[in-house]
């Protein structure tokens, strides 16, 4: 049976089902001049609550599929399959065929809406062939970002540059089913507007680059603290996408940053210092010089009771009383001896070592 035959048996079966509708509302007594309105009420109340129950139907046996499947072969993918949605996207397939099916049938006696119902079914297959890949697509990107070379990379951005890619696409294949023209048509008109496109997405043009070099010279990763003076921002990164960064603040704001805006623009990664452990501070410290002095035996004494000093004072006291044999001269200040100053700093580095331990 070819498609023609296909196609003739489909005709005399809609012909048929639009005559018996039609008697048996006479045989129920509506009006005449109703009957084309009520036979189109009834048939669109059918349509939907089955297309209702085919895609609850459908999505709830794959979803069970899916969740049989995550268990037998312990692969996350399925389960994330299941968290981006996507046995609601290909439980649409059915409803979608039963509907382009059933709008002849359901318009037949408006013969003028069936063209146009049927071009919008099919701009809707476009953008659920888009939503499914999109959901393949996140769901390998939670894959990818369960490995450690890929946990912290901007995977949101290249994402969004999938998303416009198939837009385009799905733009390119609405416009031949609205107009019946091929895809080579709409390029030739792209090609007037494409100074005006360029525009349009010069900042998705740029955040594009902005992100591959980010990631290429692992500039930033998420979880990074960075700051920002001039967009104020002062925090840690909590997303990368293809436009802007987001950093929430110590004070709990979040700043969006324009994400090129870290190539053009100079900032401060904080993340060597955290790997490290530890953080050096840079302050001045005065002290007046008149406040410096030797220290007499019995604060030595005293001094040498405090932890992380007694080591100190009984090296220091071995080193000057050596130097001071050498020393003729009897005045104090000839003479090597300690002075509370030492002190002060030697206990000063050993407050530091325990605060970075």
């Amino acid at each position: 049976m070819d498609i023609e035959d296909l196609q003739s048996d489909y005709e005399s079966m809609t012909v048929s089902i639009a005559r018996w509708m039609q008697e048996t509302l006479s045989h129920l007594g509506v009006p005449e001049q109703w009957i084309e309105y009520v036979k189109l009420i009834v048939l669109l109340a059918i349509v939907t609550v089955t297309v209702y129950v085919l895609q609850l139907v459908v999505r709830k046996i794959l979803t069970f599929v899916f969740h049989r499947v995550e268990k037998i072969t312990t692969l996350s993918f399925f389960g994330y399959t299941i968290n981006n949605k996507l046995p609601h996207y290909l439980a649409l397939v059915v409803p979608y065929s039963f509907v382009r099916g059933a709008i002849p049938i359901v318009f037949y006696d408006f013969k003028g809406l069936v063209s146009p119902l049927i071009k919008l079914t099919d701009i809707y297959l476009v953008f659920m062939v888009i939503w499914t890949v999109m959901a393949l697509v996140r769901s390998f990107g939670d894959v990818l970002q369960e490995k450690p070379a890929f946990k912290n990379k901007p995977m949101r951005s290249y994402f969004q540059v999938i998303q416009i890619i198939l837009f385009i696409f799905g733009a390119v294949v609405i416009y031949a089913i609205l107009t019946g023209r091929s895809a080579t048509a709409f390029f030739a008109a792209m090609g007037a507007a494409s100074a005006v496109l360029l525009l349009m997405f010069k900042d998705s043009i740029m955040g594009f680059v902005g992100s591959i070099q980010i990631t290429t010279n692992d500039m930033v990763q998420i979880g990074d603290w960075i700051t920002m003076n001039k967009y104020g921002a002062d925090g840690n990164v909590e997303e990368i996408t293809l436009t802007t960064v987001k950093v929430r603040n110590f004070d709990k704001t979040i700043t969006t940053i324009p994400t090129y805006a870290l190539i053009s623009d100079s900032f401060q990664n904080w993340r060597g210092m955290q790997e490290s452990g530890g953080r050096r501070f840079r302050r001045a410290l005065n002290i007046k010089y008149d406040s410096i002095r030797f220290l007499t035996e019995e604060e030595i004494e005293k001094f040498k009771k405090v932890d992380g000093l007694a080591g100190y004072i009984k090296e220091k006291q071995g080193i000057y009383a050596k130097l001071n044999k050498q020393t003729a001269s009897d005045l104090p200040l000839n003479k090597h001896a300690i002075t509370n100053c030492d002190l002060f700093m030697q206990y000063g580095s050993i407050t530091c070592a325990i605060i970075r331990i």
